[in-house]
């Protein structure tokens, strides 16, 4: 499995607790007004804001959850000031970690980030620091269903998809940024069950550690999703799928 896209896409799908489905709204808010802002409030012409809008009917956002986050990015509704900040850092045994956070409050969000990384043994580094082990690509996970895998990928690879990896439940598409919303599009025409779709950081090469160190990274990686301003977690950590089974065993 590669880095944590896909883990966090399972525990998506799987459902969110109650207690934390209002998180989860509140994140999703903060990125329709972030795309609003930055690209207007339609989204059929702001093409991050329709994909984060379909993200969130995804998750079951109400609408009107939706209509005020666009409001507030296009200055309808008054709202607080975010800003969009990628911090990188270390988990345990060195795996990198960029850290996408939407905050209104830099000092703030530095400070939670910093805590939870030292607590668990992890650091907070340098702008450049491990960005450079990532790359910019368009991510789509689809559930093949009644499909032939093998037929997915083949059929994504036509439609000029940079990679295509085959996982036990999923087949992982990898796109340019330029022709993840063409792909996207294609693969929705097609009749595919899409679980994920999203412009996200790939890790070059993943880190294989023991299980133990593999656990407590999953751990550290949960514990920062659960910060208020913390939107996404990139990691090169390499999770097998029998300790991403164990993992969310004992936490169940």
């Amino acid at each position: 499995m590669s880095g944590h896209s896909k883990w966090s896409t399972i525990k998506r799908k799987k459902g969110a607790a109650d207690a934390k489905r209002g998180a989860i709204f509140t994140k999703l808010g903060r990125e329709i007004t972030i795309a609003a802002r930055e690209g207007g409030g339609d989204p059929d012409t702001n093409f991050r804001l329709r994909l984060v809008i379909d993200n969130s009917r995804q998750a079951n956002m109400p609408k009107d959850n939706i209509e005020r986050a666009i409001k507030r990015g296009t200055g309808e509704l008054k709202g607080a000031a975010l800003e969009e900040i990628l911090y990188e850092g270390y988990g345990l045994k060195g795996t990198a970690l960029l850290i996408s956070v939407l905050t209104d409050s830099r000092n703030r969000a530095v400070a939670a980030v910093r805590r939870v990384l030292t607590r668990s043994g992890g650091s907070l580094g340098a702008t450049g620091c491990v960005a450079w082990l990532f790359d910019r690509k368009g991510y789509i996970i689809v559930e093949p269903e009644e499909n032939d895998p093998e037929e997915l990928a083949l059929l994504s690879i036509d439609m000029g998809a940079e990679d295509v990896r085959i996982e036990s439940n999923f087949v992982e598409v990898f796109t340019s940024v330029e022709d993840f919303q063409r792909i996207r599009e294609a693969l929705h025409n097609e009749g595919l069950k899409l679980v994920t779709e999203e412009i996200s950081w790939i890790p070059k090469s993943t880190t294989q550690l023991s299980e133990k160190e593999t656990l407590q990274n999953m751990g550290l990686i949960d514990d920062l999703e659960d910060l208020e301003d913390v939107q996404q977690i990139y990691s090169n950590l390499d999770i097998p799928d029998d300790l991403l089974a164990k993992y969310e065993s004992q936490a169940a």
